[in-house]
């Protein structure tokens, strides 16, 4: 879900031009999530092949990818490991959303409503071990890098982002600036025109935030920032501080400037509960390690291999993966020409 601040958060819209040559770690799985509930048909059923198998996402890294890569864009794919104790309670609730859900869709699904189906079976997405693995063959046949965190895959991007790994990370959440990501690319990967709750379509725009910008503009630190966070609620403290929203939680961090003061006032304040312990949560962000050590390398484009995953595996349109093959051909000759370390 990721914390909600949107509101007190400067950003800028940016074009896929403004990052050529630009290396971006990306979260995997928000990436993933992203292509699963939107890549739908009308009454909500995932692209699937004959065998029932879901090819949604194939569908999302294979020509979402393309056009980043045609832009001389880099690109690593970050995937979360386990997932952090303080995590257990968020993803216990997530699984009760779901079952709602699935519950409500299969009542859509009686009464013919195509627009509540479509609208259920998004809520109902699950990332499997076996989506995992053919994302992460099929982006490695593409020649895009494979980062396995032990833990938060969105932590990790970040740190990469802030080791100069990268230039940026890229999320829809705004968690990553509370690990220090020096950019946060938003609608990275999404489709320029977005499905709306509604069924309208809107244009999305691809945005960057920059921390340096957010903390000067806020007139706060990180501490202060991950404070600000927990208040109004992480995937670790889901819904945070009741009554707390964004614009008080600033005013709160910027007045009591200290992580033991904010929390102190908040403890003891008659208009706030504060039910939960908030230091192992600040200490998630605040001190979360890097666990990839390892030099990321940029391979050549495998297009037998990539055909092999699409066309033979999975039954997609030959005649449409071949001619999206040639514009990852016109990449690899670019490569090429200039040389592999020199274009990446």
């Amino acid at each position: 879900m990721g914390i909600q601040i949107a509101d007190i958060i400067p950003r800028k819209e940016i074009e896929l031009t403004d990052m050529k040559g630009k290396i971006i770690a990306v979260d995997a799985f928000n990436t993933l999530y992203q292509f699963l509930t939107t890549i739908r048909q009308a009454d909500g059923t995932p692209l699937m092949d004959s065998k029932g198998r879901i090819t949604s996402h194939l569908s999302g890294i294979f020509y979402r990818n393309i056009n980043l890569l045609q832009e001389g864009i880099k690109l690593i794919y970050v995937f979360d490991g386990k997932p952090p104790e303080l995590k257990f309670k968020e993803i216990q609730k997530r699984k009760e959303q779901k079952e709602i859900a699935r519950e409500k869709l299969e009542k859509a699904k009686e009464e013919g409503d195509t627009e509540a189906m479509h609208k259920y079976s998004q809520q109902t997405v699950k990332i499997t071990d076996e989506i995992i693995e053919e994302s992460k063959k099929l982006l490695e046949a593409m020649g895009i890098p494979v980062v396995q965190a032990e833990s938060e895959g969105e932590a990790e991007a970040a740190l990469l982002a802030r080791k100069g790994v990268s230039w940026a990370s890229a999320s829809q959440d705004y968690d990553s600036l509370l690990y220090g990501t020096p950019r946060l690319i938003r609608n990275l990967t999404l489709s320029r025109k977005r499905r709306t709750s509604s069924g309208m379509f809107v244009d999305t725009k691809i945005e960057l935030v920059e921390f340096d910008k957010v903390l000067n503009e806020l007139q706060i630190n990180l501490e202060q920032l991950i404070c600000l966070g927990i208040l109004v609620g992480t995937d670790y403290n889901p819904g945070g501080v009741r009554g707390i929203g964004q614009k008080r939680a600033l005013e709160i961090v910027k007045k009591y400037e200290y992580p033991l003061k904010i929390f102190e006032f908040v403890e003891k304040s008659d208009k706030y509960t504060l039910d939960f312990d908030w230091q192992p949560i600040f200490h998630q962000f605040k001190s979360f390690k890097e666990t990839h050590k390892e030099k990321i390398n940029f391979q050549n484009i495998d297009l037998e291999k990539i055909k092999e995953i699409l066309v033979t595996d999975h039954e997609f349109s030959e005649e449409r993966i071949t001619n999206a093959l040639e514009k990852l051909k016109e990449v690899e000759k670019a490569k090429k020409q200039k040389g592999l370390n020199e274009f990446w």
